[in-house]
């Protein structure tokens, strides 16, 4: 049955934003052609969109052909304004986009939970309201909020968690309360990741794969088939309380202490770098296992450059390299790099820091050797979680996400695909994050604009 004049009038107008959100400004020309549509039907729906105020004209195309210079159309981005915000433990970042999504505004601030939750909220609450008046706006359409934890299913709202400040769950009644226009909605910090690695990052070409956030803690966000999975109870992705081997204790259902967490953590990448002599500083607010995981990279880099680096299992030369058989013992995955979990590869070196030549790369106090077994090791913990996730799901890709993902880039993401290819039967890309951080972020800037859009966007009731 075909569809209703108006339905298709609807169904014509929505193609045509979305062509314009996705490409930019286009001419009357260029929308017949990417949508396949009349010039009569084009120049229809470019007259009922801008009469409706939701597009314009911002400027004129230079095309070559005699006669007046074609009209640019576009959205009509302040139409609506928009928020975002990455919560965690220790603060807020906050920024103010327009309806396309152009970010206009942003800042951050650290907020010591100590200090108590009412004055943490105000803090947080203050701080939307300074860059909604930086951005030069007067009110928000939506606001999209990241936080760790879990999300019911059901109502949306933020769950009591364990280990968390109650800050979290209050910043959303206040941030309604003082923005009563506005639509607000939370979301688990991972699956935003998640959601901004496919849209724009790493899993691009991806409709199912998982995300492995590694930063301060743990945790995996599952896109099967395109859709985001929650679970039964909006804990899909909880990995932090995976039982692994190589922790002394099983983790518990308020604390994942003894669980994946405790060998991936960031708290546990940090010694786990210094147990192997890894040295560096980390400016800024990002986790200090990065700062570590990108210094041991560096390190590595340079020594393979200069023709020095210790064996690695990403080296075409592996004949520094004993691969360990399934008869031999294993050990687990939190002792020295010669110890090593099922099927992963060892080097023959010495112990943590030990040289293998005066021509070795020496960064601040990082031998190469050292960079490379903190690495292996690295691996060999974060192979555990990603062949649990195989095993589980087959999703045939896992993003190594967050803070130290991005650090680790290529490198380690190698090291840890060539350890899950002797662990599992089940080809599993590993791939490194492309935005670290500030994925949550662009996550819940993502999730604000699709809401907002929808709602913009929508044909008037008659």
């Amino acid at each position: 049955m075909p569809a209703s004049p108006s339905t298709a009038r609807a169904i014509n107008d929505r193609l045509a934003l979305g062509l314009l959100q996705q490409e930019g400004p286009l001419t009357a020309g260029q929308l017949k052609k990417l949508t396949g549509l009349s010039r009569p039907t084009v120049a229809d729906l470019i007259e009922r969109l801008t009469d409706s105020g939701l597009v314009t004209v911002v400027g004129e195309a230079g095309e070559t052909r005699r006669g007046p210079n074609a009209k640019l159309y576009g959205i009509v981005a302040d139409r609506a304004h928009l928020a975002a915000l990455d919560v965690r433990t220790e603060g807020v970042a906050v920024l103010v986009s327009d309806l396309v999504g152009e970010v206009l505004a942003e800042a951050a601030l650290p907020i010591a939970g100590e200090n108590g939750t009412g004055p943490a909220v105000e803090q947080a609450v203050a701080l939307v309201e300074r860059v909604l008046k930086e951005a030069g706006a007067d009110r928000l359409h939506t606001v999209g909020i990241g936080a760790p934890g879990l999300i019911d299913p059901a109502s949306g709202d933020l769950r009591d968690s364990s280990g968390l400040p109650e800050w979290h769950r209050q910043l959303v009644a206040a941030l309604q309360e003082r923005l009563p226009s506005a639509r607000v909605r939370v979301e688990n910090e991972t699956n935003l990741a998640a959601l901004a690695e496919q849209r724009e990052g790493a899993a691009r070409d991806h409709d199912t794969f998982v995300l492995l956030w590694l930063g301060h803690g743990t945790g995996a966000a599952v896109v099967l088939d395109g859709t985001l999975r929650r679970g039964a109870s909006g804990g899909t992705g909880e990995i932090g309380f995976l039982p692994v081997p190589g922790t002394t204790a099983l983790p518990k259902a308020t604390d994942c202490d003894g669980g994946f967490h405790s060998l991936a953590g960031g708290a546990a990448i940090a010694r786990l770098a210094e147990e192997h002599g890894v040295r560096g500083d980390t400016p800024g607010p990002e986790p200090r296992a990065a700062g570590l995981v990108r210094e041991a990279v560096r390190v590595v880099r340079e020594a393979r450059a200069g023709g020095t680096a210790a064996t690695s299992v990403t080296a075409a030369a592996g004949a520094a390299s004993v691969t360990r058989g399934t008869a031999e013992p294993c050990a687990t995955a939190t002792g020295p790099a010669e110890t090593v979990t099922p099927g992963t590869t060892a080097t023959a070196s010495a112990g943590p820091g030990a040289a293998t030549g005066p021509a070795e790369a020496l960064t601040a106090g990082t031998t190469a050797s050292a960079a490379d077994r903190f690495l292996d090791a690295l691996a060999d913990r974060l192979a555990v979680g990603v062949a649990s996730v195989a095993a589980v799901l087959d999703p045939g890709c896992v993003v190594l996400g967050g803070e130290i993902g991005l650090a680790g880039g290529e490198d380690l993401a190698a090291r840890v695909a060539a350890r899950v290819r002797r662990m599992s039967p089940l080809p599993t890309e590993v791939r490194p994050g492309l935005l670290g951080g500030a994925a949550v972020l662009r996550g819940a800037l993502l999730t604000a604009r699709d809401r907002a859009q929808d709602e913009v966007f929508a044909p008037p009731e008659r």
